[in-house]
C-alpha cells in the first residue's frame, strides 16, 4: 500500500491540492498529515475543512506547532511568523479551533510512528536538522520508521546495526529503500512553504509493501497562492518566498 505523508501545508490550498491529485496519480490508498494546516498562506478554513472532509474518508491528521498556536498564541515564534498567527486567529471560527485542538501529536501504526516534530518529545516542538537531533529521536522510540516534518526541508536519516548515524539528502521523485535491521528517520518537507530552495510542493510517499519511500515534487499555482496572501494583508515576505522556496 502507498501511503501520501503530508507535512507543513500552512493554509496553502493550491499546494495542497496540487499534492492530493500527484498522490492520487501515484495510487496513493491512505493520507497521513503530519501537522501545520494553517499558519503563514491566506486560506486556513479552507486548507482545514478540506482535510477533515479527507478524514471522513479515513486520513490520519497530527498537530503541529502552528496548529496548537492558533488556540494557545505565537509565543516563541519569530515576528514574520507571529504577524501571520495573529491574522490567522482570526479567521478561524469556533469549529475548527476545537478540531485543531482535538488532533493528536502522534500516530503510531505497525513499525512506524508518524510525528509533526522529532520523537523523543514531540509536544517539544524540537527540529530534526542534523544527525545529534536524528539519533536523539530515534534513541527516544522503539519505532524502526519515523516519519516527521517541522523543518521544511526533506532528509532521510539511517541508524545503523552498530548505531553508526547516516544523513542522506532525498532526491526529488525518487523511491529509496528503507531496509532492515537499520532504523530511519524521514524528515517529510513542506506542501505550502518549502525551504530547501525548490519552490515545488513536497510531500512523501511511502510505499508499505516494498518498504520504500520518496520526496514527491509537485508544481502548482504560486502565482494565486501568492496574490491571495497579498490581498489579504499578509506580509510582502511570505508571497516572496513561495518563488523562492526559502
Amino acid at each position: 500500500m502507498r501511503i501520501a505523508l503530508l507535512a507543513d501545508i500552512h493554509g496553502n490550498l493550491e499546494a495542497l491540492e496540487a499534492c492530493l491529485a500527484h498522490a492520487q496519480a501515484q495510487g496513493a490508498a491512505r493520507l497521513i498529515f503530519l501537522g501545520d494546516l494553517v499558519g503563514y498562506g491566506a486560506d486556513p478554513e479552507a486548507v482545514t475543512a478540506r482535510v477533515r472532509g479527507l478524514m471522513e474518508a479515513g486520513a490520519i491528521t497530527l498537530r503541529g506547532n502552528h496548529d496548537e498556536a492558533a488556540l494557545r498564541g505565537p509565543e516563541g515564534f519569530s515576528p514574520l511568523a507571529a504577524e501571520a498567527m495573529r491574522w490567522t486567529q482570526g479567521r478561524l471560527d469556533a469549529a475548527t479551533r476545537q478540531f485543531l485542538a482535538g488532533l493528536p501529536l502522534t500516530h503510531e501504526e505497525g513499525d512506524c510512528l508518524y510525528t509533526h516534530a522529532d520523537g523523543s518529545n514531540p509536544a517539544d516542538w524540537r527540529y530534526v536538522t542534523d544527525a545529534r537531533e536524528a539519533r536523539r529521536s530515534l534513541e527516544a522510540t522503539t519505532a524502526r520508521l519515523t516519519f516527521c516534518g517541522h523543518t521544511h526541508v526533506p532528509a532521510l536519516f539511517g541508524l545503523t546495526a552498530t548505531e553508526k548515524l547516516l544523513h542522506h539528502r532525498p532526491m526529488d521523485d525518487l523511491m529509496l529503500p528503507l531496509l532492515q535491521p537499520r532504523r530511519w528517520l524521514g524528515v517529510i518537507g513542506a506542501v505550502g512553504q518549502p525551504r530547501d530552495g525548490n519552490a515545488a510542493a513536497c510531500y512523501g510517499l511511502f510505499d508499505t509493501a516494498r518498504a520504500e519511500c520518496g520526496w514527491m515534487r509537485v508544481p502548482y499555482d504560486i502565482e494565486a497562492a501568492a496574490r491571495k496572501i497579498r490581498a489579504a494583508g499578509l506580509p510582502e515576505a511570505l508571497a516572496a518566498r513561495l518563488f523562492a522556496g526559502r
